[in-house]
């Protein structure tokens, strides 16, 4: 590489010395060297399709006769690795609360009766649960696939690692951050960065989460009942489903792709509340859709919900587990002497998962609410202002957290938590999007962790923090993921 011309990039390079010392280890004459930097974007973008890193076209999302490889950083961005560590070793307190919260209707009603009395999907959510909670099932299979989602907070001059959420359905990308790894190994070593490159560590989510959807299938009992993916009309994500669906089919354990109106049509309980569609029994439903009002087109997708959940095949999430995963029960949790009641003997489990809060707040009615609604008027770029929803590109924030608030009748206001906004340390790297140049641009990341838990009755049987993802994005979008076209997919270089 030394023979190479050195030449300065006509991107904003006047802080491109601040992504060296953000990074500890990209040297700063490589990152100038634009020759070498477009030599990389060719290897990085035929590395990814050779690992199977592909989306479907935005021009054709459900078909894959033109696919493209998903937007990816050029380099892996720092993490420090205390806080990586922490991130991972903090997955299997999170999975047994969720867990712990899903078998409390008590908090549950309580945590979440002002948020459905505003908010009609969650109300919707809320009635299957009443209903279910009426059909109870002594040795119930529990699976659950969540992806604890984190950012590094920097506003006091000291990093610590702070909970964005938590997402207990549908978490996604276990599937293609399981082949980023070797890209970007690949591309360090292209630029003669040997030692860096030791550093991406082996990540296989992809596997961990078919273990967990396995082990629930073994449990369910019937060798002939197939694993059934509940997906979405769009389908460009489709190939994160599919590394999952393949470790499945590995083991020999049948999978089908079903929607809510495949349900719907064929769909039905027995006798026994086993659930057939299409005529083949249905050991695991995996929800990969139904965690946005827009996924129930119709009053007959919330009733193939309802018999979904009414029925003995194991639900990954179940309705319970959905609403654990809610902003409002999020923000529940962090209230103080909360965590206790679920961990009354383990005050170490407590400090763990009170360390990555970062401060939310109710708006519910009352002085309370009214005390944080002030503070988020005075302040509002302090805060993020979030309500029921998934699937990124939500949350509101700035002066449009004001405009909202003050849009809102007196008890709107209690469908929307408040949380103070993660201030992260930027740093620069290169962007390779389909059809755009390689771009230098100013950016943040996010680090999530998969944990994977099944349960049977009263006897936990698998607790793994089972790998992570990280996601960059450029500073000047303030929310959305890869899927909504905003984010990159990364790797952490550990520093």
């Amino acid at each position: 590489m030394s023979g190479k011309k050195h030449k300065q990039p006509s991107n904003d390079l006047h802080f491109i010395g601040l992504m060296s010392m953000a990074s500890q280890r990209i040297p700063d004459e490589l990152l100038r060297n634009e020759e070498l930097i477009k030599d990389l974007e060719k290897i990085a973008k035929d590395s990814l399709l050779m690992h199977g890193v592909l989306m479907r076209t935005k021009e054709s999302p459900n078909s894959s006769e033109v696919v493209s490889y998903a937007p990816f950083t050029l380099f892996p961005s720092p993490v420090p690795t205390i806080l990586f560590s922490q991130a991972l070793n903090v997955a299997t307190h999170f999975n047994r609360l969720i867990d712990k919260v899903s078998q409390s209707p008590c908090f549950l009603e309580e945590a979440l009766a002002s948020t459905i009395k505003v908010d009609s999907f969650t109300a919707k959510l809320f009635n299957i649960y009443r209903q279910v909670q009426q059909e109870p099932q002594d040795m119930a299979i529990v699976l659950g696939l969540n992806r604890s989602d984190y950012m590094i907070d920097h506003a006091d001059g000291k990093e610590a690692l702070k909970q964005i959420e938590i997402n207990t359905i549908a978490a996604s990308f276990g599937g293609l951050s399981s082949q980023t790894p070797n890209v970007h190994r690949h591309i360090l070593k292209v630029a003669d960065l040997m030692e860096e490159s030791k550093l991406i560590l082996d990540n296989n989510p992809a596997a961990g989460l078919a273990k967990g959807l396995a082990m629930a299938w073994e449990l369910y009992g019937s060798e002939r009942a197939v694993v059934m993916f509940l997906v979405e009309e769009v389908q460009r994500n489709i190939y994160d489903h599919r590394f999952v669906e393949n470790e499945l089919w590995a083991r020999n354990i049948r999978v089908i792709r079903r929607k809510f109106e495949d349900v719907s049509r064929s769909g039905y309980l027995d006798q026994n509340k086993r659930l057939f569609v299409d005529g083949q029994e249905i050991a695991v439903v995996y929800f990969r859709n139904g965690y946005m009002p827009q996924n129930y087109k119709s009053e007959q997708s919330w009733e193939a919900r309802l018999m979904m959940e009414r029925s003995c095949a194991v639900k990954c999430p179940d309705i319970s587990t959905h609403l654990a995963g809610t902003k409002k029960v999020q923000q529940e949790l962090a209230r103080p002497g909360v965590l206790e009641t679920f961990f009354p003997d383990e005050p170490e489990t407590v400090i763990q998962i009170r360390a990555t809060f970062a401060g939310l707040y109710t708006l519910d009615m009352g002085e309370e609410g009214d005390r944080n609604m002030a503070m988020a008027l005075a302040k509002p770029d302090q805060y993020v202002l979030k309500p029921q929803r998934e699937g990124g590109g939500n949350n509101i924030y700035g002066e449009e957290i004001c405009r909202v608030l003050e849009s809102l009748n007196s008890t709107e206001r209690t469908s929307y938590i408040l949380m103070d906004k993660i201030q992260p340390r930027s740093i620069y790297n290169y962007f390779c999007r389909n059809g755009e140049p390689v771009e230098l641009k100013l950016c943040i990341s996010e680090l999530g962790v998969f944990g994977a838990y099944v349960r049977r009755g009263k006897e936990v049987l698998m607790n793994e923090c089972v790998g992570h993802l990280l996601r960059t994005k450029s500073v000047e979008h303030a929310d959305g993921g890869v899927a909504a076209g905003v984010a990159l997919l990364d790797n952490p270089l550990l520093i």
